[in-house]
């Protein structure tokens, strides 16, 4: 029986995307990546490069953002993985944190085997901004109708060509359909969190449902035109791209049997 000669590992990571250009490693600016695999490289001589299950964009932010990396064996000296998590942390800023590590099996992959992802996005609608959520809430200042708000929301949830709500990248998408299972929306005085969950997602596909649902809000487009809109397949005809700073990927689902051969296909999606 051959013995594996490297360890598989899997991140759970938590990020402020203010001051990053985004996960990946990138030719200008930080990417979050790179600042982690920086950390690992201080702690494993092989220098472990991360792969991920998302690719968010400059200025999102996550909370359950899944990574794997590989050690050979020999290097692995910690006798607890809460001992690598603690000597992680201690080599990034404090914007990044590493929430959870865990051994993973040979073969898991956590972009391939995600089954799902949970996206939230924060509204602050008040006259005034929220200081306090500056870099962590759209400021949306004028009264929002909710009841519509609502409506429009559940039009999203199902198997849809979603092409009208994602930004063009210049390149031809092939494949635009993705199956939400969650879109809705909780008021908490001020605040509005959306909840959508899908199982994948188009280059800022999210923040063009929630910038869609936001103009609903604001009478600049009826509940009833989201059917229409997805109809359509052009981005000219859904409503505006939600900013940045409101976006959180907050968790990345896994299931056994995921089906890899589709999943392969749609990896080099663009996603929020």
């Amino acid at each position: 029986m051959s013995v594996v000669s490297e360890i598989k590992f899997k991140l759970t990571i938590a990020y402020d995307g203010t001051g990053y250009v985004g996960w990946q490693v990138q030719t200008t600016g930080k990417g979050v990546q790179e600042i982690v695999e920086a950390a690992l490289a201080r702690l494993f001589p092989s220098r472990p490069q991360l792969l991920s299950s998302s690719r968010t964009d400059t200025g999102v932010h996550a909370m359950g953002m899944v990574a794997h990396f590989e050690v050979p064996r020999a290097e692995y000296k910690f006798p607890a993985n809460t001992l690598l998590l603690l000597a992680l942390n201690a080599w990034l800023p404090s914007d990044i944190r590493v929430m959870h590590v865990a051994r993973a099996k040979p073969d898991f992959h956590a972009r391939y085997d995600a089954s799902g992802k949970q996206y939230r996005y924060l509204v602050w609608n008040h006259a005034a901004a929220n200081p306090i959520l500056r870099t962590q809430s759209w400021h949306v200042p004028r009264a929002l109708d909710l009841v519509a708000m609502r409506a429009a929301a559940k039009l999203f949830v199902g198997r849809h060509d979603f092409r009208s709500l994602a930004a063009n990248r210049g390149d031809v998408l092939k494949d635009a359909v993705r199956t939400l299972t969650r879109c809705d929306f909780r008021r908490s005085g001020s605040q509005i969190t959306f909840t959508i969950v899908g199982d994948g997602f188009l280059y800022k596909m999210c923040r063009g449902i929630v910038g869609t649902i936001v103009q609903v809000g604001q009478g600049k487009i009826a509940a009833a035109d989201i059917k229409r809109i997805l109809a359509h397949r052009d981005r000219r005809v859904a409503g505006m791209t939600a900013p940045a700073c409101g976006l959180v990927l907050w968790k990345v689902y896994y299931k056994k049997g995921a089906a890899r051969k589709r999943l392969r296909e749609r990896a080099d999606s663009a996603l929020d």
